[in-house]
């Protein structure tokens, strides 16, 4: 089955991109969840504007991503949430959370599908994050998430 990709799949490819798949890969998981569209000859014009909104939002060159990677590194984020008395927090950190938090602390805009969390983070403390800025550069941060 050939697809177009909608959004980044780990493994199989970025935003525009034309892959063939297995037919029950293809149509039981990646159309459902809107990860991508049937490719013809009609939806191949969209693969332009798909790839024109990826681009806006990637970082450029390995020189840019590595210099991002250095401001992340220096960065102190703190994110304040709600929680109890025994440091649970109420819910937990989302990728979102994390890249309104970078911004407010004065660093790099961020995609919060560029943020990995290994671990759900559901307790105060420091937590390390990556963050994949560039095929070749990944970058880890570090953020304190206290107590609202």
């Amino acid at each position: 089955m050939k697809l177009i990709l909608t959004t980044e799949v780990s493994g199989l490819g970025a935003p525009g991109d034309v892959v063939e798949v297995k037919d029950g890969y293809g149509r039981n998981y990646l159309i459902p969840r809107s990860f991508a569209i049937r490719w013809t000859r009609g939806a191949e014009s969209q693969i332009a504007s798909i790839k024109k909104a990826r681009d806006a939002r990637e970082i450029r060159d390995l020189g840019t991503a590595k210099e991002v990677a250095g401001q992340l590194g220096a960065l102190k984020v703190k994110l304040k949430t709600k929680a109890g008395d025994s440091g649970r927090l109420f819910g937990s950190v989302t990728t979102g959370d994390i890249a309104d938090a970078v911004k407010a602390a004065g660093g790099p805009l961020l995609d919060r599908r560029r943020i990995e969390i290994g671990n759900p983070i559901k307790s105060t403390g420091s937590h390390k994050v990556s963050v994949k800025l560039h095929p070749e550069v990944s970058a880890t941060l570090d953020v304190e998430v206290l107590a609202n």
